[in-house]
């Protein structure tokens, strides 16, 4: 799947991951497609958690190097309300 924007998340821990992917995500467009790069394990929990609560849609991950790779699609009111973990 292709994907516009890609966030590297490599080396760092929960919950950065997510609270760098919600930064990301506020500034992009409805429907863009962001891509986390993770190494941290809770990744995998905490990405598909912060989707549903702020309103994007999870599309899924699959393996790269070193981690894995997250792709989530921004929802239409960007999850600025939502919290972070």
């Amino acid at each position: 799947m292709e994907w516009d924007v890609e966030l590297d998340c490599l080396g760092l821990l929960c919950p950065l991951p997510v609270l760098r992917a919600r930064k990301r995500l506020i500034a992009m467009a409805p429907g863009a497609v962001l891509r986390v790069l993770a190494s941290d394990g809770m990744a995998a929990v905490d990405l598909p958690h912060f989707c549903g609560q702020a309103g994007h849609d999870y599309l899924g991950a699959s393996d790269i190097p070193g981690g894995a790779a997250y792709l989530i699609r921004r929802g239409a009111d960007g999850g600025a309300e939502a919290p972070a973990p």
